[in-house]
């Protein structure tokens, strides 16, 4: 099967839920097949407005309760561990990354080191736990360390290490915060016999990959959940001689990429036109679409960078950009700030990337993108301080 770059583009959109808009209100069940159909859904802290977690889903749901999230991982649905970053998993993955953790998993230098200097702390916060059931890491009063990211109490870091390590689990979050409890409290049903060993989970990973990507070139197979190159090809090979994937031709790529197997039929769709890109929306800077900068390069033309941890001096676009996805193409990004004690949505800048002609369709698209995100804020007023270029502020209003 020979694709062209637009055929690769619609097949993607399509396997990452975000080729047209929801038929339907969101419901809480809606959530884990959406989650499944990433494959992961990554955490993070940063509440410029609501957090990526919430975003990503906002970007493929609409409108839906940020608490079907937390209650979906507190009800044993979801697993929190490292992916692509740390990441909502789906419970039946755990097999994967139990084996993963039983065969080194994270052990960083850095882990190791620290490790072997604190070991009479660590076995003190896991036996606390033992004793007093979920805890997090206010339930300790101790010594602070300075870090890159800032000080952190010592306990805290013995708690993400017994987390590194499977000893302790996220049992489940309020407002935001870890609770850790013993692995076997979580998963009492658990028999790490049922952990696959190391090869197999990566084999699982490479098809959840190309299931989640639509199609996918080989160097995005370790990007996208974070895994070593090694045994990448033979792990390929083996995986098309089963015909659990396929190769394909990509116009202007000198390696092939590759399609699941039971996705063909969608693929086929695309490249004969029929699936159409109608969707307009905004996306989370930690979107799967576009977490590989390359890759968002690469296929949509869109160079993308997190300005958060830029300096305000050295940043170009702004804090926290949303890259605005409109009918299949990624055309723009926008500067968002809640403010939430004043009902009011902020939009401090907006640009549209060059060439993007500003056509009643986009206007339409975008002023009613911008509304639907700030009612799910539970905001009151939209305003748009600054847009590039110029004129689009005034057909926005």
């Amino acid at each position: 099967m020979h694709l062209t770059l637009e055929t690769v583009r619609t097949a993607m959109l399509a396997a990452q839920g975000l080729l047209s808009p929801p038929e339907k209100p969101a419901q809480k069940t809606d959530l884990l097949p959406i989650i499944r159909q990433m494959g992961y859904l990554q955490i993070d802290t940063i509440q410029a407005v609501r957090r990526s977690q919430n975003l990503v889903l906002w970007s493929r749901l609409g409108d839906y309760e940020v608490d079907w999230l937390e209650e979906l991982h507190a009800e044993g649905r979801l697993f929190e561990y490292y992916a692509h970053a740390l990441c909502y998993l789906p419970m039946e993955d755990y097999p994967i990354f139990r084996g993963f953790i039983l065969n080194g998993g994270r052990a960083t230098k850095y882990w190791k080191k620290w490790a072997e200097q604190h070991p009479e702390l660590i076995a003190w916060v896991l036996e606390e736990v033992r004793e007093k059931g979920p805890v997090c890491s206010l339930d300790f009063e101790g010594e602070t360390l300075s870090t890159g990211w800032g000080s952190v109490k010592h306990e805290k870091l013995a708690l993400e290490h017994l987390f590194v390590n499977g000893h302790l689990m996220v049992s489940h979050r309020k407002n935001f915060r870890r609770f850790y409890d013993l692995r076997e409290r979580v998963l009492p049903d658990w028999d790490d016999t049922d952990a696959l060993d190391p090869i197999t989970g990566h084999r699982q990973l490479i098809l959840k990959t190309i299931q989640a990507l639509g199609v996918a070139r080989e160097d995005w197979l370790t990007t996208y959940y974070y895994r070593a190159k090694y045994g990448l090809l033979d792990a390929l090979e083996e995986l098309v001689a089963r015909g659990q994937i396929q190769p394909v031709d990509v116009e202007g790529w000198d390696k092939p990429a590759y399609i699941y197997s039971e996705q063909v039929g969608k693929v086929d769709a695309a490249r004969t036109g029929k699936l159409d890109p109608s969707y307009t929306t905004l996306l989370s800077p930690f979107d799967p679409l576009i977490s590989d900068r390359d890759r968002a390069l690469d296929l949509f033309n869109f160079d993308y960078r997190l300005e958060a941890y830029t300096p305000v001096k050295d940043r170009k676009y702004g804090h926290f950009c949303l890259p605005i996805l409109h009918q299949g193409r990624l055309i723009g990004r926008l500067d968002p700030k809640a403010h939430r004690k004043e009902k009011r949505l902020e939009i401090r800048k907006i640009y549209l990337e060059p060439g993007v002609a500003i056509t009643d369709a986009l206007v339409s698209d975008l002023r009613n993108t911008l509304r639907a995100f700030t009612a799910w804020h539970g905001l009151d007023t939209l305003e748009i301080m600054e847009t590039y270029p110029v004129e689009l502020r005034e057909a926005l209003a």
